[in-house]
């Protein structure tokens, strides 16, 4: 279990400091946190639980979420950002977990657009970003940031349509939740800093590009409302998908991707 004294000492002076909501159980962190955003909850609140029993991924996805064996965690962000840039906060997010997971087991995320945390082929974690812009009083975005990562688990459904692992099947070595959970929100906090910043902004693009395989030249299938086959062509401005495919270039907004059938990897 986490140790929640710990967790609280140690997150003093960050936006999460007294704000942190734990439940040894719950239906889903996203849907406690979106419940909580329209009661007012302020920036920076977090929940996280040793056990989802209705976890989601995109697409209403079922998220496995075991007692004791993952990472269940939800963030409320209040940031003040142009609309335009929301789109940019998975990727965020997405470089958070991967830095995360990197400083506290040494194991290397392959960020597959837009929110898988693969290590090799399998998926070892996910993000769930639910966002709007808020009417009440001067607009302002409001987003939960739902992140699961498999971390103590040692068996899958084998009918995943991507194969998963854990982090402790990675290192061969028991990886600590809470050292994962502390490294996670104060990496998110920063990222979420760069997102108010321009520059900082602009530069998340080309960051996810280094941490990723499947932004460019590789040969994918695009699943949801722009389904298509093609070749990534990098991300727009605004962090969607390019992909070029033989009726020219179509920019993915929402969906998923996979590597193409006939594509070796």
């Amino acid at each position: 279990m986490y140790d929640l004294f710990a967790l609280q000492s140690v997150l003093a002076g960050t936006i999460f400091a007294g704000n942190l909501h734990f439940a040894p159980s719950t239906e889903s962190t996203n849907t406690d946190a979106m419940a909580a955003a329209r009661a007012g909850a302020p920036h920076g609140s977090v929940w996280f639980a040793d056990e989802q029993t209705s976890g989601r991924g995109r697409g209403d996805h079922r998220w496995q979420s075991a007692a004791g064996e993952g990472l269940y965690a939800s963030v409320l962000l209040r940031p003040e950002i142009a609309a335009a840039r929301l789109a940019l906060l998975p990727l965020a997010a997405g470089l958070a977990a991967a830095q995360a997971i990197g400083r506290v087991s040494g194991v290397a995320i392959d960020l597959r657009w837009p929110n898988d945390l693969l290590i090799g082929p399998r998926k070892v974690g996910g993000i769930l970003v639910e966002s709007q812009i808020s009417s009440k009083g001067p607009p302002h975005a409001v987003a939960v940031v739902g992140i699961g990562i498999n971390v103590h688990q040692h068996s899958f459904d084998p009918g995943l349509a991507t194969p998963a692992t854990s982090l402790d099947l990675e290192c061969g070595a028991r990886v600590s939740r809470q050292a994962l959970l502390i490294a996670l929100l104060k990496l998110l906090e920063r990222e979420a800093e760069d997102l108010a910043d321009g520059e900082a902004a602009a530069r998340i693009l080309s960051r996810l590009e280094q941490c990723s395989t499947w932004i460019r030249n590789r040969q994918v299938e695009v699943h949801g409302p722009q389904a298509c086959t093609g070749t990534t062509a990098g991300l727009d401005d605004h962090g969607f998908l390019r992909v070029r495919t033989a009726a020219g270039i179509v920019t993915v907004q929402t969906g998923g991707i996979r590597a193409a059938e006939n594509a070796a990897g």
